[in-house]
């Protein structure tokens, strides 16, 4: 399990354009980095969609990166995108190994039916590398305050 203070593990994953974003081009910068389950999916897209409004609210600052990932693809992500007008870029990690390496990939239950699957969790990565903040479990309504808040 990642902690506050730990070093966030590095990666490279394409956008929804298939361009390569690695986190190591964003040292010296505050990135967001939020795992979540599926594209389209209600919880998903009302997540996406709070982070949406407080960039366009100017509530994000300028200088903070945010990144979406799933397991879906990168056209799953372009019309994800294009239907709901999100402005950050859409990681797209479909072996799961980013997943697994910041402990997103975990075993869930519905109706007593046991699967793997995301935990929907967010990370707060500061300018040196190191997280910063750390929320599992999310549940969408407020999440944005809380990261909003520890982004000061």
């Amino acid at each position: 399990m990642l902690n506050i203070g730990d070093p966030a593990p590095d990666f490279t994953l394409p956008n929804q354009d298939g361009e390569p974003r690695s986190l190591a081009d964003f040292r010296g910068s505050t990135v967001v980095l939020y795992f979540y389950p599926k594209d389209m999916t209600s919880g998903c897209t009302k997540e996406a969609c709070d982070l949406r409004d407080a960039f366009a609210a100017k509530r994000i600052p300028n200088d903070v990166v945010v990144f979406g990932v799933s397991a879906d693809s990168p056209a799953s992500h372009r019309k994800f995108i294009a239907k709901e007008r999100i402005p950050f870029d859409l990681l797209s990690d479909e072996d799961r190994s980013v997943i697994r390496a910041y402990g997103a990939w975990v075993e869930k239950s519905m109706y007593g039916r046991k699967y793997m699957g995301i935990d929907r969790s967010t990370f707060v990565i500061g300018l040196d590398g190191k997280i910063a903040a750390v929320y599992r479990k999310v549940k969408v309504p407020g999440h944005v305050d809380a990261v909003l808040a520890a982004l000061g």
